[in-house]
């Protein structure tokens, strides 16, 4: 308990700084492309996203799941096979990537250099990738918050320096922008590689060691990897068309496509920034939980997995609570730090459930994942963003944007259940969160 408490602060504090740095990213960004250059920007990031989710192929929480399952004499043996997974995984997609970018015209509007930086962060993502899960696997969760808080601060620091002493035509601009969010991924692959490297070197120096099969473990990695980030691709599918779906059910209501966009903007550019700002909590929740749930459940600690469970909603509670509360009586000032607008407060005081539930969701997640429920996971997710956009079509083509809060509201209170409910079945406790006479399922 006392690691995954420790684990929580240090990922907690180190995400709090990330997001401020973040923070001072976006606003230099604003300030140096402008407007239309921001545009152009946000137009390359759902790419970028793409690219690390594929680069990544989840090995981070699969390797972190199956090293904290496993004694440390197994480790070494596992890396081996876990690199080479993540090669092939690596030349494969760059393979892929090359053809792809050799034979469209991506990004020729805006630089034609642009996507081979992208295509250079396909190696730095896979490679780290394999020693982020095993620092997390190992509860070393001091690295992976260095690591975090490098790759912003040198983003922040090339642009910075680079738009203070240059001053670059607004194509070459957005070319920085991203070669900048490339060194960010540079420095903390040279920083985890190096530390990983260290490992490796003391993982060798142990007297036992041990084989395993590398069908076993490709399997292993593979069964976790595979729908997580399947999971994670659906996600970016379902913010790529959520959009769409929230504008044209406006419309329905009776906006204006301008209005729609206009209010759509307000829930989307103002109020999701405020309420999901303090998520960094969660998420840290969420990393941490993968490791530790993975090592108790194999181990079939039922009392270690219940105490996790009730520390994660009791730590939910305290921290969501005054945030929501906060979020409701001081949407106005809030909202105004990005627009004046009471139709932003509005939205936002409208959210607070929907925020509130994530918060719980997210841990939950982590908790789902470390006991090897991936593809329920997976097929929650499925389920409630079909019923979420349904009521969102629904209410919003009666109410507006009111009725599609309603339904974003509606799934986000579907999904926690349904993970809540799953834990508590899978663990055989109550939803109380007692235990019950008879064994884990």
């Amino acid at each position: 308990m006392n690691a995954f408490v420790k684990g929580t602060l240090v990922l907690t504090a180190s995400a709090f700084i990330g997001e401020c740095v973040d923070l001072l990213i976006n606003m230099t960004l604003a300030r140096e492309l402008g407007e239309y250059g921001i545009g152009q920007y946000q137009t390359i990031l759902p790419v970028i996203v793409l690219v690390i989710i594929l680069a990544s192929m989840e090995f981070p929480v699969a390797i972190a799941k199956f090293v904290a399952e496993r004694e440390r004499k197994y480790h070494l043996a596992l890396l081996k096979n876990a690199v080479a997974l993540a090669s092939a995984a690596m030349l494969l997609l760059m393979a892929c990537f090359f053809v792809f970018f050799s034979a469209v015209p991506v990004f020729s509007d805006i630089h034609p250099r642009i996507r081979w930086a992208v295509f250079l962060l396909i190696p730095l993502v896979s490679l780290t990738s394999v020693a982020r899960g095993y620092f997390m696997g190992t509860r070393q969760m001091d690295k992976i918050a260095v690591a975090n808080l490098f790759r912003r601060t040198v983003q922040l620091f090339c642009l910075a320096l680079l738009f203070r002493l240059f001053d670059f035509p607004l194509g070459m601009s957005i070319v920085i922008a991203v070669s900048a969010f490339l060194c960010g991924e540079l420095i903390t692959f040279l920083y985890l590689m190096s530390n990983y490297l260290l490992e490796i070197r003391y993982l060798k120096n142990i007297s036992f060691q041990e084989k395993v099969e590398r069908k076993e473990v490709f399997k292993r990695l593979l069964d976790i990897s595979v729908p997580t980030t399947g999971m994670q691709l659906f996600l970016a599918l379902c913010n790529t068309i959520e959009p769409f779906l929230i504008k044209s059910a406006t419309v329905a209501g009776g906006l204006s496509f301008n209005e729609a966009t206009e209010h759509f903007g307000m829930v989307a550019g103002v109020a999701m920034a405020v309420g999901f700002f303090p998520a960094f909590i969660a998420h840290s929740l969420m990393t941490v939980l993968v490791p530790e749930v993975a090592g108790a459940y194999i181990r079939r600690d039922r009392e270690k997995l219940a105490k996790l469970l009730k520390r994660v909603i009791l730590f939910t509670f305290l921290y969501g609570i005054p945030v929501c509360a906060g979020i409701y009586f001081f949407a106005d000032p809030l909202t105004d730090l990005f627009v004046p607008s009471d139709t932003a407060a509005f939205y936002l005081r409208l959210l607070w459930p929907y925020f509130f539930l994530h918060y719980f969701s997210i841990p939950f997640q982590g908790i789902l994942i470390g006991m090897g429920l991936i593809k329920e996971t997976f097929f929650y997710q499925i389920w409630t963003t079909a019923v979420s956009y349904l009521t969102i079509y629904v209410f919003g083509a009666s109410w507006q944007m009111g009725g599609v809060i309603v339904g974003m509201n509606t799934g986000a209170l579907l999904l926690a259940l349904l993970y809540y409910l799953t834990i508590c079945k899978k663990l055989g406790i109550t939803h109380t969160m007692r235990l019950r006479e008879r064994k884990m399922s």
